[in-house]
């Protein structure tokens, strides 16, 4: 099986520079890349290179491939001459979705002459994270491969061969639970560890990212994404502002409140703000014209509410200014063993999610599922074309683990993001998290950090964190 985390880049003379920003970028993301060229600006021929990159992919030697040249259209002709490969070219975040979702491509071209590196980016990251998965696209994929004479089974994704495939790892992981242990490096979690346990102090109050930066730099060096901080925090550096995700989801908070929050994520160029719905269109007015998303929870905390219901609620969060989801499972369900139920709760929010271009984090709650739970849960989000599949809501009993994360992730087969909220009471455990899988982090690790960073004795009692 490719490894799905290993990708080919290539390029000419002209889209050399930007393949070396991507190559950068993508192995911070902890993708594992093989370059075959170009090495220098000097003049060559693409068609060598996109040759290159395709045939790589064509034996299994990488999961996707990405070819940069001048406008991108010479590299996908001569890509697509390589038998078993399909080769698109993309010059937004659309194109890249229909290359992958409809035309089953699995080389990405890119025009350097018409991109900047941050849509170039996006471009790149829309691409990885979308599959060909709806019954009639395959088939048409299954059309173009004809064309070449290559015979290719069906991939496992129909619903019925998707959920034969869940059964099966359930399966396996419920006969074999020491394999667990391997996902997180050998070692299994001691009995009893304590999920629910973050750290609190009256100093820090959550606020690492200013008290700690370069701890929290640390963290994303090793592969993390975004943190979360709280109401207050103040004077952080702006490489770190923009990781962080602003979260004010209690219920009493108050209208001032809510306008603080979203002062202090324009202020200091936060990534996000993530509150309860009621806020979204507040918060969406106070952050015009700002880089700064609006995230929102859908069937949060309880996850029990009608598909129908949470895909209404999606709907008018998007509508009101929402850029991100994170909606709660059904998980009475999945304890049921309904999983149809599950994929679609999940489906139809993702459906609204995606027309509406919003990023889809799939909360399952840890905490109250079993192994087998677990990962037929992040199987079904999936399957379902998530984004994200996240740990917990903050609300409940318990928090991440490292064992969820690395379960989560070998569940998903990397390719969905995995947010790690809760749970995290130091630096340790944070980088625990980050090599278990995650690429985000919940708030709880912030006060830790702080604090160790200043060399003060930890005291580490139970809260909640989203």
């Amino acid at each position: 099986m490719t490894n799905s985390r290993r990708l080919v880049l290539a390029s000419d003379h002209g889209g050399f520079a930007l393949k070396e920003d991507l190559k950068q970028w993508l192995k911070s993301r902890g993708f594992d890349v093989l370059d075959v060229g170009t090495h220098s600006k000097e003049s060559c021929d693409y068609p060598v290179f996109a040759a290159k990159a395709a045939q790589a992919v064509a034996r299994g030697e990488a999961w996707r491939g990405i070819v940069v040249d001048g406008a991108g259209i010479g590299s996908a002709m001569a890509a697509n001459k390589v038998k078993g490969v399909r080769a698109g070219m993309a010059f937004d975040e659309r194109t890249a979705r229909n290359a992958a979702e409809h035309n089953g491509a699995h080389v990405l071209t890119l025009g350097a002459g018409y991109l900047d590196s941050d849509k170039a980016r996006r471009i790149v990251d829309v691409f990885l994270g979308t599959e060909c998965t709806v019954d009639r696209h395959v088939r048409r994929v299954g059309l173009i491969d004809a064309l070449d004479g290559v015979t290719r089974s069906k991939p496992a994704v129909a619903a019925s061969t998707d959920q034969a495939l869940v059964e099966k790892i359930t399966q396996i992981l419920g006969r074999n639970p020491k394999l667990l242990a391997k996902l997180v490096g050998g070692a299994t979690p001691a009995a009893g560890a304590p999920g629910n346990v973050c750290t609190t102090c009256n100093t820090c109050n959550h606020h690492c990212p200013a008290s700690a930066p370069n701890a929290v730099r640390g963290l994303m060096k090793a592969g993390g994404a975004r943190v979360s901080g709280r109401l207050g925090v103040r004077n952080v550096p702006p490489d770190i502002a923009k990781l962080i995700d602003h979260t004010l989801l209690k219920p009493e908070a108050t209208y001032d409140q809510i306008d603080q929050l979203c002062s202090e994520a324009r202020e200091y160029g936060f990534a996000s703000v993530c509150v309860n719905p009621v806020h979204v269109r507040r918060c969406a007015r106070l952050l015009r014209g700002s880089d700064v998303l609006v995230c929102t929870v859908i069937g949060f905390p309880l996850g029990a509410t009608p598909k129908e219901v949470k895909a209404l609620e999606a709907r008018r969060a998007l509508r009101d200014g929402a850029g991100e989801l994170d909606m709660v499972i059904n998980i009475g369900a999945l304890k049921s063993g309904d999983h149809q139920t599950v994929y679609e709760d999940i489906r139809l929010v993702r459906e609204v999610a995606h027309e509406g271009r919003a990023k889809l984090k799939v909360i399952i709650e840890t905490a109250l599922l079993t192994d087998e739970e677990k990962a037929t849960a992040c199987m079904l989000a999936k399957q379902a074309r998530a984004d994200f599949v996240k740990t917990s809501t903050g609300f409940s009993k318990g928090g991440a683990t490292a064992h969820d994360v690395a379960l989560m992730a070998r569940a998903v087969n990397h390719q969905l993001e995995v947010k790690a909220s809760g749970g995290v009471r130091d630096l340790s455990d944070a980088n625990k998290m980050v090599a278990a899988g995650a690429t985000r982090i919940g708030a709880s690790m912030g006060i830790a950090i702080a604090r160790e960073a200043k060399g003060e004795k930890v005291t580490k009692k139970a809260g909640s964190g989203y």
